[in-house]
């Protein structure tokens, strides 16, 4: 960390904290409700595993696609101005298409158009809201603060399926999309009360976006933190969370098609992920980051095989409860081990490197899982998946490059075992639906 960096976050960054926390709390709100009622629809509508993949096809892969360029703005650009910018585009778009459904175009097609329209937003606003962070809090604070949003965002997954259920049964699709464009709106207004220092580069503009692509991948080739991460972070979507989309699909062929079995399998997984989050925040906090990561990628595996092997109904929603509960000691270390060991201006590519792989990696996932799901049992497909998750991320640490990225990891500052020390990374040294 540099003393430029350092001097870069704002004095009232817990003030700015509080308006950027509400904002995406809010705006995250109104798309987790979106969610769960499109993915609802399409499973009970349709009980086909490869419209489920279609759906899932349409809410990652567009984001895949646009969140490569949609970092680089977030280099180059005002972040403050960029995230305003995508999620009223967001809105504009949605509020567009909603009126369109409420005048009786309510086909499939359109709705999953919906789904990839707000796909292709969030593929510049993700990584623009990632790459903010850290300009906004202290980096020996980044890792409680990752751990707080965790929690928060758990929060409203848990409240986000009854709000969902009770819309869905009483009005329909079309209103959560109208309820979207409201919580944006409210997002887009936090945010704007928000101060976020602009890089020096953003001012500077010296180089192309081809230039800035190309920098960004070598910078994470170089750098074997972050480009063993990315490997499991790959790994994980395309063999545990890809496979989590025809969970819905099983309780509907299985156990029954009632809106709330559906509704109570999200709630089971968000209060995994609330407390999950809660612990991450406080007494997970100063563990070892990569050994967080490791110890909750085994276990999505473990709990995946487990999820096919479910006897009932009731079991099948406590494996999805610890499912929900090994989110945060995954993703809050590993979006801390990159915010820390990714230079401040080179932000906003590798997040948005991080957010092709999650964007294509389901879609890849479910082009294959969706399709067999129609030929093969759910939870033969479940069991597979988690044997080989098992196999391949073993193979993957004990590779040498493997073991080089934790011991760089470690080595970097991963370890915190001082709470009050701020971490500082060398720049040489190599981030469910």
């Amino acid at each position: 960390m540099t003393e430029n960096q350092a001097t870069a976050i704002p004095a009232n960054w817990r003030r700015n904290l509080t308006f950027f926390l509400s904002g995406q709390t809010v705006s995250l709100f109104g798309s987790m409700i979106v969610q769960y009622v499109v993915m609802w629809y399409v499973t009970l509508e349709t009980q086909s595993g490869l419209m489920v993949g279609l759906y899932a096809v349409a809410a990652f892969a567009p984001q895949g696609i646009v969140s490569i360029f949609g970092g680089v703005l977030a280099d180059r650009m005002n972040r403050k101005v960029l995230a305003m910018t995508a999620d009223a585009g967001i809105a504009i778009v949605t509020l567009i298409l909603a009126l369109l459904m409420l005048n009786g175009v309510t086909d499939l097609w359109i709705i999953l158009l919906a789904v990839a329209v707000r796909s292709f937003g969030a593929g510049v606003q993700s990584p623009t809201v990632q790459a903010m962070i850290p300009q906004l809090v202290p980096a020996d604070q980044l890792m409680r603060v990752n751990g707080i949003f965790q929690t928060i965002q758990s929060v409203m997954a848990l409240l986000a399926p009854a709000v969902a259920a009770a819309i869905y049964a009483m009005a329909g699709v079309v209103p959560v999309f109208f309820l979207d464009v409201v919580t944006a709106a409210i997002g887009i207004g936090f945010l704007a009360l928000v101060t976020v220092p602009t890089l020096a580069r953003v001012t500077e503009g010296a180089t192309t976006y081809k230039q800035d692509l190309v920098e960004g991948m070598r910078y994470i080739t170089s750098h074997p933190i972050v480009r063993w991460l990315l490997a499991v972070f790959a790994i994980l979507f395309l063999l545990t969370v890809a496979p989590s989309f025809i969970t819905p699909l099983m309780i509907a062929r299985e156990f029954g098609t009632e809106k709330w079995m559906l509704a109570v399998l999200e709630v089971a997984f968000s209060i995994g992920m609330m407390l999950g989050g809660v612990l991450i925040s406080t007494i997970l906090a100063k563990q070892n980051p990569m050994r967080l990561i490791l110890i909750a990628t085994y276990g999505f595996a473990i709990v995946t095989v487990f999820l096919g092997l479910s006897p009932n109904i009731w079991v099948f929603y406590a494996f999805m409860f610890v499912f929900g509960l090994l989110v945060p000691p995954f993703s809050t270390p590993f979006m801390t081990l990159i915010q820390r060991t990714v230079d401040p201006d080179k932000h906003g590519r590798v997040f948005s490197y991080v957010g092709i792989v999650m964007a294509l990696a389901t879609p890849v996932g479910m082009a294959v899982f969706g399709p067999l799901a129609d030929v093969i049992s759910v939870q033969t497909l479940l069991v597979a998946a988690g044997i080989v998750t098992v196999i391949v991320i073993t193979v993957a640490i004990v590779l040498p490059s493997g073991r080089a990225a934790i011991a760089a990891a470690n080595a970097s500052g991963g370890d915190d075992d001082e709470p009050d020390a701020a971490p500082e990374p060398e720049a040489e040294v190599p981030a469910r639906s």
